[in-house]
């Protein structure tokens, strides 16, 4: 059975599909772009601002399911312009573990006029009680 994932402290989805959906022990998050999502708007600045938006609506996502960056099992990162790569590398490595697999690709375009967007699965812990 999957459950809906959702919290306001990420944006609002652009399209018709979730912020999340967790079957089992797994939540996959839809694609988050730079939006802020107090305005729904692309933040302003380059890769770095961008990179770090895109993160930060990650975590709110992960944490409305209780979830934390270490939890996170693969990502899936997508750029438009891979001269931008190591920038991009060095705000999502603050975030990211490196004990995660990741897929990295350019890309033509992406929503809103991003610069990139980042897909995640998270792993639900096994609960200690």
């Amino acid at each position: 059975m999957k459950q809906t994932i959702y919290t306001d402290a990420a944006p609002e989805p652009v399209g018709p599909y979730s912020q999340a959906i967790k079957v089992g022990d797994l939540v996959y998050l839809s694609g988050q772009v730079p939006l802020d999502p107090k305005t729904g708007l692309l933040v302003e600045g380059g890769i770095e601002e961008q990179t770090a938006r895109v993160c930060e609506n990650v975590k709110a996502v992960l944490e409305a399911e209780g979830l934390y960056f270490d939890d996170v099992i693969k990502t899936t990162c997508y750029l438009i312009d891979m001269d931008e790569f190591a920038a991009f590398n060095a705000v999502y490595a603050t975030y990211f573990p490196e004990e995660s697999a990741r897929a990295c690709v350019a890309v033509a375009a992406l929503p809103k006029g991003a610069r990139v967007e980042v897909e995640t699965i998270a792993s639900i812990p096994a609960r200690q009680g």
